[in-house]
């Protein structure tokens, strides 16, 4: 469960989005200082799968580009055909009723999630690599900002694809083209390894009143680049028609994908430098060579990585390398 602020785009840089995000409602009980789930189990199975359907982007939350905390974020022009792996989060309860970047309420037991990248609305289906469970949600949000994390589902969403406990989950993120007819993901995918009885809500948590949030008209600002410096090396994604099909129930790999470079002698310097994690086994750091736009190149990756907890202390030590923005690979 990620505890960066989604509202936090607009007091950083975009006044696109609300001022009022920020803020708690006075006398409000539906927010809480820390996310978390509802105080008790929710019922969802009721809750039905995000509809997609043809809606023009949102007049809000689209901007060619934003910075949030130092780093730049580029807004895609379309959906169309974007496929990645990664790993998913998920928020509740301190931002239930609060405005998204979209400009809709965000309800966390609607089928819903934030993403950095993909135009607003965006339908995607979410598929959990490690059990096979799949929904189908709208991307009326953005964030999450937590490095490593490529998107945080609404509660109920999280629920659906057994993410809760743990907080995290290897997912597969597919956008849904609304002018092609997808078939519903079957009940026994969604609903299948369900261990306990969920328990409604005694009373239900309303979404903050309208007059409590206030809209502000967007006005042209300007973001001031960040400083010249030598570019952090970046990893980059793998092309989606070249992910391997991962069965429902199969074991599946993290790595890390820390550089691409078209000499192999570059690839091998930043292997040194990442021998300097003394907690890494130097198994886990290899060079891999292969094609891109067939042109031959050398990919640095870490792993097999146990779990998003190790994943998460490599990402750290590597920034503290220079290194930054590893791209996670599930395999």
């Amino acid at each position: 469960m990620t505890v960066y602020k989604h509202y936090q785009i607009a007091a950083l840089t975009i006044p696109l989005l609300f001022s009022g995000c920020g803020n708690l409602p006075g006398g409000s009980s539906s927010f809480t200082r820390q996310d978390s789930a509802p105080a008790h189990p929710v019922d969802v199975s009721n809750v039905a799968n995000a509809i997609p359907r043809v809606e023009p982007h949102s007049r809000y939350g689209n901007p060619e580009s934003y910075v949030v905390f130092g780093q730049r974020y580029f807004v895609k022009k379309s959906s169309l055909n974007h496929v990645e792996r990664g790993i998913a989060s998920w928020y509740g309860t301190k931002f239930h009723g609060r405005r998204t970047s979209s400009g809709e309420p965000y309800d966390m037991l609607a089928m819903t999630a934030a993403h950095k990248s993909l135009p607003l609305p965006t339908y995607a289906e979410v598929t959990n690599l490690e059990n096979g469970r799949k929904i189908i949600v709208k991307i009326n949000d953005r964030g999450p900002f937590k490095k490593s994390r490529i998107i945080d589902l609404s509660y109920a969403a999280a629920i659906k694809l057994g993410i809760t406990k743990a907080g995290t989950g290897l997912v597969e993120v597919r956008a849904i083209d609304p002018t092609q007819a997808l078939p519903a993901p079957t009940p026994a995918a969604v609903t299948a390894q369900t261990t306990t009885t969920p328990v409604l809500l005694a009373t239900p948590i309303p979404l903050a009143p309208q007059s409590q949030i206030v809209a502000v008209t967007p006005k042209p600002v300007q973001v001031a680049a960040p400083a010249p410096t030598q570019p952090p090396i970046q990893a980059s994604a793998p092309q989606a028609e070249k992910l391997k099909r991962i069965a429902p129930g199969q074991t599946v790999d993290i790595f890390l994908q820390v550089g691409a470079f078209g000499e192999r002698f570059n690839a091998e310097n930043l292997k040194i430098r990442i021998r300097d994690i003394e907690t890494l086994p130097l198994s886990k750091i290899n060079v891999t060579q292969g094609t891109n736009a067939n042109n031959e190149i050398f990919r640095v990756r870490i792993g097999p990585i146990d779990n998003v907890h190790e994943a998460d202390q490599v990402i750290k030590r590597l920034a503290q390398l220079g290194i930054e923005n590893p791209h996670v690979i599930i395999d």
